[in-house]
């Protein structure tokens, strides 16, 4: 009888079912079709103990896409012990000719790729980070949907030749004016009041979800990170948020040209021979933090300098972390020049601030992680 050391099983997740395969660890196994069963929790612990039953001997190691039913099979597996691995969708491997494409052909191919280890594991939040990731882009969500809906009402305005003489569009006394507007139709008038009433909801939500994510960051096992990196020019809170809660732990990354990679701020390179091609960037990686990054990078257009904010942001920061914010101001603010002056397009030069940034984020986020969140890993890396 042959002992099995590992057993690989892939899981092609679905919002009712998920379809099961696995593969045997000695040479020659073929990946088998296991079935479907339901995608309730008490259907996948059932599933693991047939296993673990089938196999006794076995060390059982799950894997399924990142999608959107999010992690709770991952947290649910691991929580009875076993091996799972949440995989990234666009960078499994696939062949070119291979067009036909079923919830069968995925299990098995799961499990294969992961028996060979040709699959890319992704960093899977704690629930609490989620959580928070999760106001965040509910906030980011709110303020999109106000945009829209000031949009929608200048669009009214536009078409009707009505023109605020005003300086300050959406201030209260362009409110006020807007509700002292007659317009020729009745059911135009009708169109500007609903308009008006969605520009005052979203804005009382905008409001709301801005105070519970002040709130609830504050009582974050990241907020030290979230405060610290602030010190850094255009890191102010949302960015700050939304940064460490799109990437979470910081410190897994042993080198900050990882941290660009996975950012896909990094160029894309052809090389072959003796020649070496560099394109745009790649654009992987998780997107809203890296717009986040070039949204902040902006204000490195200026000259250095500490203005009132920024300082208020350093006030009660470590010294190490002061200094090395006045060190990436200066550099990242030369280097802007630099480029410029150099001929270089206004958005590849955003782009490569927004590049160092994201390295002093990771230096200052080591920084707090190693001192105050975890001392013991700094102890670690004393010599003795």
């Amino acid at each position: 009888m042959i002992k099995h050391n590992i057993l690989f099983i892939g899981l092609d997740t679905h919002k009712e079912f998920v379809e099961v395969a696995y593969i045997e660890d000695h040479y020659g196994a073929q990946s088998v079709h296991y079935g479907r069963v339901s995608s309730a929790k008490a259907s996948i612990t059932k599933l693991a103990k047939q296993f673990q039953s089938k196999y006794p001997d076995a060390t059982l190691h799950f894997v399924y896409e990142a999608g959107p039913c999010g992690y709770w099979i991952y947290r649910l597996l691991t929580s009875l012990g076993h091996c799972c691995y949440v995989i990234a969708p666009s960078l499994i491997p696939k062949k070119p000719g291979e067009k036909v494409k079923t919830d069968k052909r995925d299990a098995l191919k799961l499990a294969k790729l992961l028996k060979s280890e040709d699959l890319t594991p992704i960093y899977v939040p704690e629930p609490e980070d989620e959580a928070i990731r999760d106001l965040s882009r509910a906030r980011e969500t709110a303020m999109k949907d106000l945009k829209d809906a000031k949009y929608q009402l200048k669009a009214l305005l536009l078409r009707n030749n009505i023109n605020y003489k005003g300086t300050a569009n959406w201030s209260l006394q362009h409110l006020r004016w807007l509700t002292e507007l007659i317009l020729p139709h009745p059911s135009q008038q009708i169109v500007l009041q609903e308009y008006l009433q969605t520009v005052t909801e979203r804005i009382a939500r905008l409001k709301r979800l801005d105070n519970e994510l002040e709130h609830h960051v504050r009582n974050w096992r990241y907020y030290p990170v979230v405060k610290a990196i602030q010190a850094l020019r255009g890191v102010r809170l949302l960015v700050a948020t939304g940064v460490i809660a799109e990437l979470g732990d910081l410190t897994r990354f042993d080198h900050p040209r990882k941290l660009m990679s996975y950012l896909g701020l990094v160029p894309a390179e052809h090389s072959s021979g003796g020649k070496r091609h560099l394109g745009a960037i790649t654009k992987c990686g998780n997107t809203r933090a890296r717009r986040l990054l070039v949204e902040g990078a902006h204000t490195y257009r200026y000259p250095a300098n500490i203005s009132t904010d920024l300082q208020l942001r350093q006030e009660g920061l470590p010294k190490q972390v002061v200094d090395m914010a006045w060190q990436a101001q200066l550099r990242l603010c030369r280097r802007y020049q630099r480029l410029m002056q150099k001929g270089k397009h206004y958005n590849v030069v955003v782009t490569a601030i927004a590049r160092e940034m994201i390295a002093y984020i990771w230096a200052i986020a080591r920084e707090i992680v190693l001192v105050q969140i975890n001392p013991k890993l700094r102890l670690a890396r004393v010599p003795a």
